[in-house]
This record gives structure tokens, C-alpha cells and sequence, in this order.
């Protein structure tokens, strides 16, 4: 991060420093295991911890200090009254302390984290580029995020996340953006926004934080997403497959791994690029129109972006992660997060990427729909039966409503009770040549089944969730 004393975090802060000065000029961490020397330790107090009971451990490993809400005896502490306020002020300070920073922020209700990393790696050659860890986008990842800036650093990506309305408005206070990218509106978390409605008004708060000279990138196939152009002062660019969008996708064609390859028109200074993307699933295509136009904004040559979305990799784990085994099982692990709408990707892809051959959609529940769920639910399995899909393997209580739908269609349904039956179930189903998808919500645990079914297959997981054998 870009140094900064305790003097001058408690000046940011409206905190008060007991102890000595010092420079703070390792990573800001929340968690102690993950102090280093140079360290800044935020001491948060959560609903199951007090961060400060481990600020002592964080100094044993090099923290230099804490930012917490009560003096500790011997540890240098910036002490004030909210810490979580603190830390976004924090974050902020380092915004303010790189002029030239490019920020681009990233909303949608999915899609978010391909995004992110897809940009990232388009713009990494080009200069110093920051981007989340995962699905670093709350307010407490964005400030992590935000404090990884250095003096280096020419781009910041920063992916935004949302629970309830005003959310993305206090997170471009910490982090904002000159770009903004609105990827779709869909019912993830409607449980907890109340309706469809709200999550579009949230989303929008994205592009409402853009300045004059600001652009926003708006996804012109989905309604409510191309209706906030009139809530930005900033230019706006639309990007989509339809005729409406000014930056669109042509000639769309689709390899055996559901891998696209297409044009781009529209994209400024070139007439037409021609794309082949290195991930999977045609969804992606809307990702890579929206980082193209960013890129492109940001100044990276044509022939740069397009060789950037050629070698772009998975980064962020179990989000279609694509394990061609050595037992001829192909294993396709995007049970990260799950809403209607990417479920509904992940199985258009195991479709076409299951031609001619059997495939198997291990799919578990999609939570925070309230009452939406069931319907919601129900839709997936009925999915699952008009795309042909061979035999689907239900997870838990809250996935029946997907085993009916399918079995009412005539669709092969395997019914588990839990992870450790539905391996049972799958090792019992798997053959050689399937095309095996796992799909649910984080909590429903499946990301983990598909490493676990990965490497019983032979193959070897990485940090990063490629395959060896």
C-alpha cells in the first residue's frame, strides 16, 4: 500500500493515537493470521469475535499498529468510535493520496466477479493493476481492496456489492469511480431488497456516484439496466447483442467447450474486432463487451484488449471452473453463488457442452429469493428438462422444488439429503464421458463435492482451481 503513518491514519480517521508513531507500510489486513511486518491490524468486532482479543498476535507477526475502538496496553492504536467508518475513511485517504488512480467500479446482480477479473487481466499489461481477492465487495472488502493501492498502481477494479439500498452509494464514497459498469438487474438477494425494483434502484447508484467526465457502461439487453441512463450525468455507452446497443457482439459462434468467439462493432477507433474468448459460457460474451469498452476508455489499444480476452483464465474460484479429467469426465464447478439467472447460464452451458454426450446437473439451493423461491426454484428444474439435461441431482430440502419440476418433465432425478449422500449419489451415476455440472449457493457447500469429485478423478487442484493431472 502507499505508506502512510499512524499519525496521519488517526488525522484521516478522526481518531486519536495512543502510543507511538509509526509507518504503516505493509498490507491493512482484518484478520490477524494474515499480518505481515508493516502491518495495519483493523480490530472490527463482528457478531462471534472482538477483533481486538487478536490484535497481539497480529503485532507478533509484524502489524505495526491498530486501527480499534478502544487503547490496547503496548500496541500502538488509532483509536476511535467507528471502525468500520474509520476503515472506509481510511481506504479513502489512499484514493486521495494517488491522483492518478483509474477507478472502475462493477455492479450486477451476477456476473460481477468474471467481470472484475476479466478486466484485471486485460489491463494488468498495459499498467499496475489492483483488483479484489474473490468476492471482495462489501465494505469490508472494498477498503481491503482499496488499501492494496501503491504509488505504482494506474488501475483500481472495483467490484461492488449490494444487501440493501444505499449500499453501492457508500461504496463509491471509498472507491470512486471515473467508470461504472452495470452488468444486469436480476433477483439475487430479493429477499432481503423486497423486490426487483429496489435492486435496480441500487444498482443505479453505481452510475449516479460518475462525475461529468465520467463513463458509464450499460448492458442494453436487460430493461431496467438500460433505463439508468437517465440517472447518469456521465456519458453512457451501451453494450449488448441486440440492435439497440451501441457497442455490440455479431457473428456469435460457440467451440465444443462453449467458448465464444465474435465481433465487436462500435468499440471506439476500430470497426469491427474480432474476439475469442478463452472462458466459458456464452453469458461471458456481455462480460467481455462491457471490458472492452472500459479498456478502451482507459486507453488500451484494440489488438491489446482482444489478445487480453483471448488469454483470460478463471482467477476467482469455483466460478466456471472447467476440469477436463483423466478419467474423461469433464467437471464443470460454478457452485460459488447461484441466482435464477446463473443457473439458468450454467445449464445452457453443460447443455452445450454435454453434445452427444450424458450429463449430470448437481444443483443445490439458491438462497435469499424470499418469497420467491419456490417459484424460482421450480423454474430451474423445468429448465433443466427443455434443455435436455440427462439426470439432475437435487441437494438438500431447499432444491426439492427443482427435483419435482424436472421429474414432472421426465427428466432422471437423483434426490440428496446432503453433500456427503449426493457423492454417494454421483460416484454411483458419474461415467467416463458425462459432462457433470455442481451449481447452488455458496452455503449449500457443492463448490467443495466438485473439488472433492475432481481430484477423486484424477485430477490435481491449484490455488487458483485449474486442473493437473
Amino acid at each position: 500500500m502507499i505508506a502512510i503513518t499512524l499519525h496521519d491514519i488517526a488525522a484521516a480517521t478522526g481518531g486519536i493515537l495512543h502510543g507511538d508513531d509509526r509507518t504503516v507500510d505493509g498490507p491493512v489486513v482484518t484478520d490477524s493470521r494474515e499480518a505481515a511486518p508493516g502491518s495495519l491490524y483493523v480490530a472490527r468486532v463482528g457478531e462471534h469475535a472482538d477483533g481486538h482479543d487478536f490484535a497481539a498476535s497480529a503485532v507478533e507477526a509484524g502489524a505495526v499498529g491498530v486501527l480499534g475502538s478502544r487503547p490496547l496496553p503496548g500496541i500502538p492504536t488509532v483509536v476511535v468510535d467507528d471502525v468500520q467508518q474509520a476503515f472506509a475513511d481510511l481506504a479513502r485517504a489512499i484514493v486521495d493520496r494517488a491522483p492518478a488512480l483509474r477507478i472502475v467500479g462493477i455492479t450486477g446482480s451476477s456476473g460481477k466477479t468474471s467481470t472484475k477479473d476479466l478486466l484485471a487481466q486485460v489491463l494488468a499489461p498495459v499498467g499496475e493493476t489492483v483488483a479484489p481477492v474473490g468476492s471482495y465487495n462489501s465494505e469490508v472488502g472494498v477498503p481491503l481492496t482499496v488499501c492494496r493501492v501503491t504509488s505504482q498502481t494506474r488501475f483500481l477494479v472495483a467490484e461492488m456489492g449490494a444487501t440493501n439500498i444505499g449500499n453501492i452509494t457508500y461504496l463509491t464514497h471509498i472507491a470512486p469511480p471515473s467508470i461504472g459498469i452495470v452488468l444486469n438487474v436480476g433477483t439475487a438477494h430479493v429477499g432481503e431488497f423486497g423486490s426487483v425494483e429496489a435492486i435496480a434502484q441500487t444498482k443505479g447508484e453505481l452510475v449516479e456516484s460518475l462525475p461529468t467526465t465520467g463513463l458509464a457502461v450499460l448492458n442494453a439487453d436487460d430493461l431496467r439496466v438500460a433505463a439508468m441512463v437517465r440517472r447518469s450525468v456521465a456519458r453512457v455507452v451501451t453494450v449488448g447483442r441486440g440492435a439497440d446497443a451501441q457497442v455490440r457482439a455479431v457473428d456469435v459462434a460457440l467451440d465444443e467447450q462453449d467458448r465464444a468467439s465474435f465481433t465487436i462493432t462500435g468499440l471506439d477507433g476500430v470497426d469491427a474486432l474480432r474476439v475469442q474468448l478463452g472462458l466459458h459460457g456464452e453469458h461471458q460474451i456481455g462480460n467481455a463487451l462491457a471490458v472492452a469498452v472500459a479498456a478502451r476508455e482507459l486507453g488500451v489499444a484494440p489488438e491489446q484488449i482482444a489478445a487480453g480476452l483471448a488469454g483470460a483464465r478463471p482467477v476467482s474460484r469455483w466460478r466456471m471452473e472447467v476440469h477436463q479429467l483423466p478419467s474423461g469426465v469433464t467437471l464443470i464447478n460454478d457452485a460459488y453463488n447461484a441466482n435464477p439467472d446463473s443457473m439458468r447460464a450454467a445449464l445452457h452451458a453443460l447443455q452445450r457442452m454435454g453434445q452427444g454426450r450424458g450429463t449430470i446437473a448437481v444443483l443445490g439451493e439458491m438462497l435469499e429469493l424470499g418469497e420467491l423461491s419456490a417459484q424460482a426454484h421450480h423454474d430451474v428444474g423445468a429448465a433443466a428438462a427443455q434443455l435436455g439435461i440427462g439426470t439432475v441431482v437435487a441437494v438438500g430440502a431447499g432444491a426439492e422444488p427443482i427435483a419435482a419440476a424436472a421429474e414432472s418433465a421426465g427428466v432422471r432425478v437423483e434426490r440428496a439429503a446432503d453433500v456427503e449422500e449426493a457423492h454417494r449419489v454421483v460416484m454411483q451415476l458419474l461415467a467416463p464421458s458425462d459432462v457433470i455440472l455442481f451449481k447452488s449457493s455458496r452455503d449449500s457447500g457443492l463448490r467443495y463435492l466438485g473439488d472433492r469429485i475432481t481430484v477423486e478423478q484424477g485430477g490435481f487442484l491449484s490455488e487458483d482451481g485449474s486442473t493437473h493431472a
